[in-house]
């Protein structure tokens, strides 16, 4: 699905917040959480140790930038960062959630880290495409994006 929504064969609700030369940023699709974002390499890229150096050298910046921003504006307890790249029980395009996490989210399941995630998957919920797309303009805002190509 990573491929699909950069070349825009899936919709995507509030669209490309920031975009490198080798990076996207969008708003996680899955039930993450309102402000769950991904940092996803334009390029398919299936293991992390394929990025090249300029892919890498992009990174840790864009992911600090990302999580400064999601951290403004949705003010959570704490942000997560972390690597998936499964598909199906298949390795597929590697891309980070940066999630906010917020102390509503660990009260209502009882859990954290991984534990958290797996909860809110099996619960399902989504945020809606208005509250998506409102909160894509403030990231968008505090990422300084416009999805336009710009170095980190």
């Amino acid at each position: 699905m990573a491929c699909d929504l950069i070349a825009g064969r899936v919709p995507l609700p509030g669209g490309v917040l920031a975009r490198t030369g080798h990076w996207v940023v969008e708003h996680c699709v899955g039930p993450l959480g309102l402000g769950a974002v991904v940092v996803k390499p334009v390029r398919h890229v299936v293991h992390l140790a394929e990025l090249t150096a300029e892919e890498a050298a992009e990174l840790g910046p864009l992911l600090q930038r990302t999580s400064a921003a999601v951290s403004s504006v949705v003010r959570p307890e704490q942000v997560y960062a972390c690597l998936w790249s499964h598909a199906g029980g298949v390795p597929g395009h590697i891309h980070f959630v940066v999630q906010p996490v917020r102390r509503e989210d660990l009260d209502r399941h009882g859990a954290y880290g991984p534990t958290l995630q797996a909860a809110m998957f099996a619960e399902g919920d989504r945020p809606s495409e208005v509250e998506v797309e409102r909160m894509c303009g403030r990231l968008r805002a505090a990422l300084g994006g416009d999805g336009v190509r710009r170095s980190t």
